[in-house]
């Protein structure tokens, strides 16, 4: 009788260190969802220079642009003529802003904290990469 209650005991123990497992599973695939999704929004640089409006920022709020080691954060952006745009390499490694258009930024190489600015006096859209990296890309539209 002894035996049959000891083996009661622990089978009560085994299913309570089951549920209890089971609940810490969840709670961590729960956990693990939510910083997957914190991380997605906030790495988010797409480098395909056709990327949707959900990488645009809107006017006024467009003119910084963060130079990750994957990618310019956000990769498109649209300003009015005349702003002035700022990009900060918060990376590692070092990277450049190279339009393909004369008249857009040409920066020298930007090392780890540095930043360059260009002014877009002129209408119209400023593909660039990262000479470095040319699969980095990104894209301003300038705006009357």
């Amino acid at each position: 009788m002894s035996k049959k209650v000891t083996i009661v005991a622990l089978s009560g123990v085994v299913v309570i260190v089951l549920l209890v497992l089971i609940v810490m599973a969840a709670n961590n695939k729960d956990t693990a969802n939510d910083t997957g999704t914190t991380n997605n929004t906030s790495t988010s640089t797409s480098t395909d220079s056709n990327n949707d409006a959900a990488d645009e920022k809107p006017a006024e709020a467009a003119d910084k642009v963060t130079i990750q080691d994957s990618g310019f954060s956000p990769a498109n952006i649209t300003v009015k003529k005349g702003t002035t745009v700022t990009w900060t390499n918060s990376g590692d490694l070092p990277h450049t802003v190279t339009s393909s258009d004369e008249s857009g930024p040409k920066s020298a190489t930007l090392q780890a904290g540095e930043t360059y600015t260009f002014t877009f006096n002129t209408a119209g859209t400023f593909n660039y990469i990262c000479d470095l990296h040319p699969s980095m890309k990104g894209m301003v539209t300038v705006t009357e």
